[in-house]
């Protein structure tokens, strides 16, 4: 096997000799540190927030309101059609033909539920402050629950024992 030695790397040399400084690719990096990499998923990491079942779901936007009603119309029409995605790309490209006038009733219901949401929100961050102040204070309410019924039922169960001797 022949080990040629490379013409071509001898002619990018004498073409990057002619390029002035500025255009020249000397001492750049691709990548960036790993330092900064992890900095800024920990600035992530504050950002995100943690995921509570008891929080109101985001209300739709206008488009999948209409989603809604437009999946039932459409599996009707095209029973063998299963595919989420042709159902999707079947929607969007309906709901952008629609006028504005079309699509008026959706935005309406759009921005009731949307109203609905933010009554929720503001009920649901309230609890989330009184809940925090209790926290606070000492423990939390499963914590008081969990210890009284765990003496409960090894009360129950000594009352038991006692009973079997």
């Amino acid at each position: 096997m022949k080990i040629a030695k490379g013409k071509g790397e001898s002619r990018k040399d004498k073409k990057e000799a002619l390029k002035p400084v500025e255009d020249r690719k000397v001492g750049k990096r691709k990548a960036a540190p790993k330092a900064i990499k992890s900095s800024k998923k920990k600035a992530n990491n504050d950002k995100v927030r943690k995921n509570d079942p008891n929080r109101p779901k985001r209300p739709p936007s206008a488009f999948f309101v209409f989603l809604e009603e437009f999946r039932n119309t459409y599996k009707q029409e095209h029973p063998n059609v299963k595919a989420v995605s042709a159902v999707a790309k079947a929607g969007g490209e309906k709901w952008k033909s629609l006028s504005d006038a079309e699509k008026a009733p959706y935005e309406a219901k759009s921005a009731k539920r949307k109203s609905e949401y933010e009554k929720l929100m503001t009920s649901y961050n309230k609890k989330q402050e009184s809940s925090d102040d209790d926290d606070a204070d000492g423990e939390s309410e499963k914590s008081k629950s969990v210890v009284s019924n765990d003496d409960e039922e090894s009360a129950e169960e000594d009352e038991e024992d006692e009973d079997d001797d």
